[in-house]
């Protein structure tokens, strides 16, 4: 597969502050790439930089063609607004020249009922709303998706249909995903790599060979646990 990004010298600093110096990466086209590291590390900050929103120095350089979609942790978005979900992607597909059917297809593609799709946002629950967001960002048809924690907001039972959503949806559509989780066991899961990250070191390398105790002890500064499910991919 060839490179859908190229990211050569990457840092971004806070005045004399460096978040991120020195990264480089490459993510392959249809791949999967998780980011992990202790809270402060620039995990965000670099996916802002990705999409051109946070200033940097070094170069990203993605495959000419790309489209993203982004999902951010935090949405600017009150919940008790009198919105429905169906409402909301009404708005981004009218922004984008689409009609309704794209908002259909949207809400199908995440397994969302046309129903619950006519809630008002506030009703939804956490697992609701982030299928939501998903919709959202696929409308326009990327070719690439960023989560910045996508099972944030979701209880326990339902963090696993979120990966197996977007594990579904890389296949089908052939996506490139890019996303930044805390839950090891996932990660080790569904991603093709792994990149990590805290203020003095990355390593960058297939989950079975990044996810070691002893390098995860030194990335977070204290043990690790996660658990790797019995029917994982060889």
């Amino acid at each position: 597969m060839a490179d859908i990004l190229e990211v050569k010298n990457l840092s971004i600093s806070f005045g004399k502050i460096k978040i991120l110096s020195g990264l480089s990466f490459s993510v392959k086209e249809g791949s999967s790439l998780a980011v992990i590291g202790p809270n402060g590390a620039g995990k965000t900050l670099l996916f802002k930089a990705l999409i051109k929103a946070e200033a940097y120095s070094g170069e990203v350089k993605w495959k000419p063609g790309v489209k993203i979609g982004y999902i951010p942790q935090k949405l600017d978005l009150e919940r008790d607004l009198p919105v429905t979900a169906f409402e909301l992607l009404s708005a981004k597909a009218k922004i984008a020249g689409l009609g309704l059917r794209k908002v259909e297809e949207a809400i199908e593609l995440v397994d969302l009922s046309l129903a619950d799709s006519k809630q008002p946002i506030g009703n939804l629950s956490g697992g609701q709303f982030q299928r939501t967001l998903i919709a959202f960002a696929l409308i326009g048809d990327p070719n690439v998706l960023l989560f910045d924690e996508p099972t944030a907001g979701v209880d326990a039972p339902g963090q696993n249909k979120i990966y197996e959503l977007i594990n579904r949806l890389k296949k089908e559509k052939n996506l490139t995903v890019l996303l930044i989780s805390h839950d090891l066991s996932l990660v080790y899961e569904y991603a093709d790599e792994v990149l990590c990250l805290n203020r003095e070191k990355m390593c960058f390398g297939e989950p079975r060979k990044v996810l070691e105790p002893h390098a995860l002890e030194e990335l977070y500064g204290s043990p690790q646990k996660y658990h790797i499910h019995d029917d994982h991919r060889s």
